[in-house]
């Protein structure tokens, strides 16, 4: 039996792992991360969320506590998000809050009041590869979380726990049902927390930095004006002001005063670098792997060459590719044997990193 700490946003996902965990024997305690103090109407920061987290924690009869990480989550995330927008990237603002909240402060305060372990409702699983821990997918492929996790690496790991992995998103939903938790039918949340759906993205950013106009350009000339070029990313289709054309147009590049259209095929890359680079080990010379470039995007196959000693890499496409907006991250996988059949495996995370 092990004394664990269970992170529970106020979702069905976290309340089912510490569900399972109760039922597995082990000691648990649900605690609730209080991160955004400003209005928030969507996400895993509001009131009622909490609510949600402490009654399903009195439905399995465990305490629940609430830590107050606000200052930390301002730090280490806002103002990140904002900074990185006025610079003209599109950051993932749950990829950080993930590295500098729920597995190092949560980590941390886990450690000092003498929890083994801190499990979360992620859909991913961990598994072991030689000596080291690694990320690897969770088994229903429409949730997997592993993308988000990759900055996860190294002796943390070996103190977390994802008692979803194996789950499906319809077990974990009947599990919930079956146990009489309240946030059975709950839906997912889909937006970043600390943006309210009636206020957007434009109104939380014009708060933080000047928003800027910029014109846009095809092929030199300008057919438009967009009002804020700190809210355009690569790649973007809709909101550029523009209309008409054979062919549907996109943001190919963005500067301090431009915004550069074109058709699809001016995305197609090559080659992508990424840098800030998290290894799970650190490859001895290229790898063969399958590259993720969005939470939900399709992987593809790729050569990935380190670079600065590891701390950027150069990402080959075996067959050209969409450009990779700055910010965004970029995780590498490969494919682990698992049992005698050669077509069994799972997918483990290697690294990721940021495009720059």
């Amino acid at each position: 039996m092990s004394r664990v700490l269970v992170a529970m946003s106020g979702g069905v996902d976290s309340s089912v792992a510490a569900s399972l965990l109760v039922d597995a024997g082990h000691e648990v305690v649900g605690v609730t991360m209080r991160l955004w103090g400003g209005p928030a109407d969507s996400g895993c920061c509001s009131v009622s969320d909490v609510d949600d987290a402490r009654r399903v924690a009195d439905r399995l009869g465990v305490d629940h506590h609430v830590f107050n990480f606000g200052d930390e989550f301002e730090r280490d995330v806002v103002a990140p998000y904002a900074e990185a927008h006025r610079h003209g990237r599109t950051p993932n603002p749950c990829i950080e809050c993930n590295r500098h909240l729920k597995f190092d402060r949560l980590l941390d305060r886990a450690a000092q009041l003498g929890f083994d372990a801190v499990a979360t409702g992620h859909h991913a699983r961990r598994v072991r590869v030689g000596d080291a821990w690694r990320i690897a997918r969770g088994a229903d492929s429409a949730k997997d979380q592993s993308y988000v996790l990759y900055p996860l690496a190294g002796d943390a790991l070996a103190h977390v726990w994802f008692p979803l992995g194996g789950l499906t998103k319809s077990e974990v939903r009947a599990i919930a049902a079956a146990v009489g938790l309240a946030t059975a039918a709950k839906p997912d949340s889909q937006d970043v927390c600390f943006i309210r759906r009636d206020a957007g993205r434009a109104t939380f950013l014009g708060e933080r930095i000047a928003l800027r106009p910029a014109r846009v350009v095809e092929d030199g000339k300008v057919v438009g004006m967009v009002d804020a070029v700190e809210l355009v990313t690569i790649g973007q289709r809709r909101g550029l002001g523009i209309s008409g054309g054979a062919a549907p147009r996109y943001v190919l590049d963005v500067t301090d005063t431009t915004v550069t259209v074109g058709e699809r095929g001016g995305l197609l890359r090559e080659v992508e670098r990424v840098d800030r680079i998290v290894w799970s080990a650190l490859p001895t010379g290229p790898i063969e792997a399958t590259v993720q470039c969005s939470a939900h995007g399709r992987p593809s196959r790729a050569t990935v060459v380190p670079l600065d000693d590891g701390a950027s890499v150069e990402v080959r496409w075996h067959t050209p590719q969409r450009r990779v907006a700055p910010g965004q991250s970029v995780v590498f996988y490969e494919r682990q044997p698992d049992g005698d059949a050669a077509d069994a495996g799972f997918d483990t995370v290697v690294g990721g990193g940021i495009v720059m």
